[in-house]
């Protein structure tokens, strides 16, 4: 189960896609950037230059399906297994569902299985041929020690007999939630730090319009817009969308993105869907799950992003592809 720090904004009811947006704050000071590169990701600290309203569109994507996810084998960073012919068709449906959407920048975690969903979903994209992929290993999943390679029913039996629950039981070897946690706060801090110094880069050029560097909404074709909510549409210019800064497109791992959910939640007051129930928040996505999220930082400020979740674990593009599409609770 996630941690409870922090205020946590309840729900109920069922579905996955966000209403009505409000405001959330950082209840505690992030801090700077640890045992990263300086090329990589800078501490962070208040934009030089005057800066508009950073906003820019997040979505995060499961990997496909590979034979030890369909045998419950748990894989970690330590089994690099490619997709399976189910894994392959998954990552093309979730690249066609996300086939005329602009990305500015994609992401992926450097284990195979994350690699090759990656490059399916931008082979199927119209707009995105000439953006390269960037592999970021605090994007793998959670390393599980000894686990690795082993059912997930042993890593269930390791946690009783230590009188403790999975998902928060460390096996030996194995990374701790707060350290993946960790992880995830690191390379979320570099996008937020990524999204202003492009904001700041077109502020500063001669002639520069006021809006910053975002793109029309023309640009930005949301595929779940259509059954979601008004979180990503504006009730101006025919419901184009709204203006962002940047779209950045991200693959990584169940458990690492499930953790990630939490420090959106319950550290940085993350806006969820009005209808989502406890149960699927707390679930892994299922494989090629679509997550989109909208960040905002008034006056490029790093420390107090607004987050809205405006659908989670979607998993419509896979009714056709004959898989299972329901998550495990524990992972």
């Amino acid at each position: 189960m996630m941690s409870r720090r922090g205020a946590r904004r309840r729900s109920a009811g069922s579905g996955t896609c966000a209403h009505l947006p409000t405001s959330g704050h950082i209840c505690a000071h992030l801090r700077a950037h640890l045992d990263t590169p300086a090329h990589i990701c800078a501490p962070l600290h208040s934009p030089a230059l005057p800066c508009a309203m950073v906003r820019f569109g997040l979505t995060v994507v499961r990997h496909g399906e590979t034979r030890y996810n369909k045998d419950k084998i748990l894989q970690g960073q330590g089994v690099d297994e490619p997709l399976s012919a189910t894994g392959f068709r998954q990552a093309d449906a979730a690249g066609l569902f996300l086939s005329n959407v602009k990305f500015t920048h994609i992401f992926s975690s450097d284990l195979l299985r994350a690699k090759q969903t990656a490059a399916a979903i931008l082979g199927k994209n119209r707009f995105c041929k000439d953006v390269e992929i960037k592999y970021d290993a605090r994007l793998r999943e959670r390393k599980y020690g000894v686990a690795e390679g082993r059912p997930l029913a042993d890593l269930k039996a390791m946690a009783k007999d230590a009188g403790e629950q999975c998902p928060s039981f460390t096996p030996s070897g194995g990374e701790t939630l707060d350290e993946v946690r960790e992880r995830a706060r690191q390379f979320f801090e570099f996008l937020c730090q990524l999204a202003v110094e492009l904001e700041q880069k077109e502020h500063s050029k001669p002639g520069a319009p006021g809006r910053s560097s975002g793109t029309s909404g023309e640009q930005f074709v949301f595929p779940w817009t259509n059954h979601c909510s008004e979180a990503e549409t504006s009730s101006e210019g025919g419901g184009s969308s709204t203006v962002l800064d940047a779209n950045i497109l991200v693959v990584s791992h169940g458990a690492y993105m499930r953790n990630w959910i939490g420090y959106f939640v319950s550290d940085l007051n993350c806006t969820l869907p009005a209808n989502l129930t406890k149960s699927q928040l707390s679930s892994v996505s299922p494989n090629t799950g679509v997550s989109h999220f909208i960040i905002k930082l008034g006056n490029g400020n790093l420390l107090k992003p607004e987050i809205t979740c405006v659908c989670l674990n979607q998993d419509s593009h896979l009714v056709d592809v004959g898989a299972e599409c329901v998550a495990s609770k524990v992972f």
